[in-house]
């Protein structure tokens, strides 16, 4: 059996298999409140999306505790450097695998699940704790960096919402705004001014 013909072989399995949990598990639930009915997430082929390294010319790592951006990372060709389990311990991998690429991805979730909470205390607290890790990142001095998030999730929404995110961006040709807090009123305030998210990078 050659290769494809087994990647073919292991889709239809796997798809066997889901097709049978769905005929086992919708009648046990299709008559419960609220929810009487499910869809699982990700099951799908993978899309044709540019590999980092092809795009940009940077040997890429993910540095994430959450699936999710382990997966979507994944999906462009970045390495997963698995284990972290703290911001410390992320930072702590950055510093262990720094010679070995040229691009890091590291994801900070909490700020966003307490923000989908709507718990204040404990957002404020998961951004000190960030703060506190920093020094961490910076004992390599990293030529670029940008702090950003990909969506706000204020408190009071308990969601996500439509504000823009700040952006904090460190490097020999980013020049300064002299503002001494990152923080969204002083980011509203700095040069870069309004961009979509997709023009960071370049």
């Amino acid at each position: 059996m050659q290769a494809g013909e087994r990647e073919i072989g292991q889709a239809k399995k796997a798809a066997k298999l889901v097709k049978e949990f769905y005929e086992a598990a919708l009648p046990i639930i299709a008559k419960k409140v609220p929810a009487n009915g499910f869809l699982m997430r990700g099951i799908a082929h993978q899309p044709q999306i540019p590999l980092f390294q092809d795009r940009y010319k940077l040997k890429p790592a993910c540095i994430a505790v959450y699936p999710m951006y382990k997966g979507l990372a994944q999906l462009v060709g970045m390495k997963k450097l698995e284990g972290a389990q703290t911001i410390s311990e992320q930072f702590e991998r950055y510093l262990a695998e720094y010679d070995n690429y040229d691009y890091f991805f590291i994801h900070f979730k909490y700020t966003d699940m307490y923000g989908e909470d709507g718990n204040f205390e404990a957002k404020k607290k998961a951004i000190e704790e960030l703060d506190a890790a920093l020094p961490i990142l910076l004992k390599k001095k990293p030529e670029v960096i940008a702090v950003t998030g990909d969506h706000s999730t204020p408190c009071a929404a308990k969601g996500h919402s439509w504000h823009p995110q700040p952006v904090l961006l460190v490097s020999p040709l980013s020049g300064t705004d002299k503002l001494e807090r990152f923080t969204e009123t002083g980011a509203n305030s700095g040069s870069l001014g309004v961009f979509e998210a997709k023009y960071l990078i370049r």
